[in-house]
């Protein structure tokens, strides 16, 4: 049933395109395994071994300091309607910090939107597909707009002192950026 690949196919990638949905697995050495959903317009296939995500202002900040520690994560798309289908794409990434000189160029490939944090630049180097049999039928309704009307009411400032106290630090306490250590 489940089948491997060293890329992203034509058919992997329009398969992605139109999930509204992916979730975004990652963990330290140490610690708690994270899993996050992730919507909006936050995803990007920019060729078959590369994908960029837009990580946006949350409660916590796992992945970044994950990848700040050891560096892999996973993706993973699973289909709620017609198609039955797993989709996974492991790799390696690279994080860029919206206060980086990278960012802005990475960031461009989406939407503006005011809690942008991070934007991770994944290489993948195995994709995975199996079945989602038994994955049930969900129906899509619409995007949730609380983040964007969340961090617009804060501003910039505001939004800069939230990634400072709240976001600073991985629930396990691992600084969300390399050097951060102290």
């Amino acid at each position: 049933m489940a089948k491997q690949f060293d890329a992203l196919t034509d058919d992997h990638t329009r398969f992605i395109t139109a999930q509204h949905i992916f979730f975004v697995g990652s963990a330290a050495d140490t610690g708690r395994v994270n899993v996050s959903p992730k919507g909006m317009d936050s995803l990007r296939v920019l060729g078959p071994n590369r994908i960029l995500w837009r990580n946006l202002t949350g409660s916590g900040n796992e992945t970044a300091g994950h990848i700040a520690r050891v560096n892999r994560m996973t993706l993973m798309w699973c289909s709620f309607d017609t198609r039955p289908l797993i989709l996974r794409a492991y790799g390696s990434a690279a994080v860029s910090h919206a206060d980086e000189v990278e960012f802005a160029g990475l960031n461009a490939h989406f939407p503006p939107h005011p809690g942008a944090r991070q934007v991770y630049d994944m290489t993948v180097d195995l994709v995975q597909t199996s079945c989602g049999y038994a994955v049930p039928f969900y129906s899509y309704e619409a995007e949730r707009d609380v983040l964007t009307r969340w961090t617009e009411d804060k501003g910039p400032d505001g939004i800069e002192r939230y990634w400072r106290e709240t976001n600073a630090r991985t629930i396990d306490g691992l600084p969300t950026r390399p050097g951060d250590d102290a």
